[in-house]
């Protein structure tokens, strides 16, 4: 079984030593970083499965980090470590891009616990992605992998990255609700105005490219999200 990789990124020696070695104990390779900056390299030297980033560090803080770690790669998860627990902190963690958030001191078994189940949706959700890449949307073949729309078996319209994805949820819950925060939080990483402003921009261009067949439409559900409908 391969082992997870973890980067942590702590400013305290000790604690970070501790909670290393802890994590070691619990068959996680673990690497330390004793700032924000030198997290950053180390993240961009290598792959990891998980980060945990305390907030409160020289050179780099944990939010800044976080910020940087998503521009790398929008899919690794983040745990953020901190002692602070104002709701606005809390809300900035995460906005940063944090799939879950800790305040000290902490047990350490609860921790463990979050990064188990953590792993363990993201590897869910890695596998339902890889088991399905290819849907009929009335008369358009749509393969995620290769990012290609086809229309009625003419030449293939290549998406960009972010339509794909856009594609994608929206096929996963065709003829249904896809919450707007669910493609913000999931695609953006972040739910606020210039986001959601981004991704209108991005449901028109789907727009356009599904309208030669008028049987599939994009509806906009006030308030709440968009629907892929695809009528028989």
């Amino acid at each position: 079984m391969q082992t997870n990789k973890i980067l942590l990124v702590e400013d305290d020696p000790n604690f970070g030593t501790i909670l290393r070695d802890y994590l070691v104990l619990n068959d996680y390779e673990v690497t330390h970083a004793k700032d924000g900056l030198e997290g950053l390299i180390m993240f961009k030297n290598e792959e990891y499965d998980l980060c945990i980033l305390d907030v409160m560090m020289p050179r780099k803080d944990g939010f800044s980090l976080a910020k940087d770690i998503r521009q790398t790669n929008a899919e690794v998860p983040i745990i953020f470590l901190t002692a602070k627990k104002m709701r606005e902190d809390i809300l900035k963690g995460y906005q940063s891009g944090a799939d879950d958030y800790l305040t000290k001191p902490f047990d350490s078994e609860v921790l463990l616990y979050k990064i188990k189940a953590i792993l363990n949706r993201k590897e869910a959700e890695k596998t339902a992605d890889e088991d399905t890449f290819e849907y009929e949307i009335g008369r358009f073949h749509f393969n995620s992998k290769l990012r290609h729309l086809t229309f009625n078996g003419s030449t293939p319209q290549k998406l960009s990255p972010k339509e794909c994805k856009l594609l994608k949820l929206l096929a996963n819950h065709k003829n249904d609700l896809m919450p707007r925060e669910l493609a913000l939080t999931k695609i953006w990483r972040d739910d606020n105005y210039f986001t959601s402003r981004s991704m209108d921009v991005y449901i028109a261009k789907l727009r356009k490219y599904l309208k030669q067949d008028p049987c599939v439409e994009i509806l906009n559900i006030h308030g709440e999200g968009f629907r892929l409908v695809d009528k028989p």
